[in-house]
């Protein structure tokens, strides 16, 4: 696992720079509607976005603190200069999400966009979110999951030794499955997007 992880983030470490640039035409076309969507749902005091990346989400950030983490120190280089650029309060930390440095029941909301297709433990992920997340709190998480069209899921496949060797990222996950196998209490996945997952 350690080995595993290790090699992603010097993938994103590489890849932090020119991330945004490689990404720009979905963000346009697509990501930057549904990262807003997803952050109107986001509510309590005291928040945390796991997988920060370059801080594309600052722009839908609600007026208040809020904690961030990711576990590539280029990415987390990248976001403070544009919290810098955006004036966002926000506390950037370099963290790994399967082992995270916050006390039990600290969070009442937690938001991830696009981080469980590159962490390469994605249950111990999600039971570290659980871990932190205050009774009666949520976590949203926006991600990328595999097709329920047939062919659609078997070209996923085929490409994804391929997303996975140039940016650690991988594009056939089913991450409802693993949320499911992790205890929550409520698993529900919103209509307005099958990438949409909210957990209690």
């Amino acid at each position: 696992m350690t080995n595993e992880t290790d090699i992603i983030k010097k993938r994103y470490d590489r890849i932090a720079p020119y991330f945004d640039k490689i990404e720009s035409m979905m963000e346009k076309m697509m990501l930057g509607d549904l990262r807003a969507s997803i952050w109107e749902k986001v509510t309590g005091e005291k928040i945390l976005e796991a997988g920060v990346g370059t801080g594309k989400n600052f722009p839908y950030y609600p007026a208040k603190s809020i904690n961030a983490i990711d576990f590539s120190p280029a990415m987390i280089k990248q976001a403070e200069l544009k919290r810098h650029q955006i004036g966002v309060v926000v506390e950037l930390s370099i963290m790994d999400v399967q082992l995270l440095d916050f006390p039990d029941n600290h969070f009442d909301s937690i938001i991830t966009t696009f981080l469980f297709c590159s962490v390469p433990g994605p249950k111990q992920g999600l039971l570290e979110l659980k871990r932190v997340c205050k009774p009666g709190g949520e976590i949203l998480l926006l991600e990328h999951v595999l097709s329920s069209n047939r062919f659609a899921a078997a070209m996923m496949h085929l490409l994804n030794p391929v997303t996975v060797r140039l940016v650690g990222a991988n594009i056939n996950r089913e991450t409802v499955k693993t949320i499911q196998s992790c205890g929550f209490s409520k698993v529900e996945v919103l209509p307005e997007s099958t990438h949409f997952v909210r957990l209690k």
